[in-house]
């Protein structure tokens, strides 16, 4: 069912749980796919006594797509016309993740009606790691 203007309102909130006990094997899946073998999401030796991290952490932009699903089971698919986020803080395996969008203003434009959204994706400590906005068509 897509979202309808007349049943929004600004500060309306949609949450969901985007991954809970992230595995390492979910990273070493997203950088096959995404062809990004940066050694700090991938090498553990590299990460730990090179690059001085505790371990490998996700991708940024695994993140992203974790939370862009978020979006658009909220909004329905081919709804968004505006992405973007940023990474605030990384993503280490074992992590839960939880994202929620909230509605920052309905609006009407060319006769067509959209929703502007600011979300923001937490780990289980609460610690925000992705911060970011988007926009989405909707029904009147």
């Amino acid at each position: 069912m897509a979202l309808k203007a007349s049943e929004l309102k600004v500060g309306d909130t949609y949450s969901e749980r985007l991954v809970e006990d992230l595995k390492r094997t979910q990273i070493v899946q997203y950088a096959g796919s995404s062809g990004d073998y940066n050694p700090l999401h991938t090498d553990e030796m590299f990460t730990t006594q090179v690059a001085g991290y505790p371990s490998v952490f996700a991708h940024g932009m695994l993140t992203m797509g974790m939370t862009g699903r978020l979006l658009t089971n909220y909004v329905g698919d081919g709804r968004l016309t505006n992405y973007g986020v940023r990474f605030t803080n990384q993503v280490w395996p074992g992590d839960t993740l939880d994202s929620t969008a909230t509605v920052a203003e309905l609006r009407e434009e060319g006769g067509e009606h959209f929703v502007d959204l600011t979300v923001s994706t937490v780990n289980q400590d609460g610690v925000e790691v992705v911060k970011g906005t988007a926009t989405a068509r909707i029904d009147p």
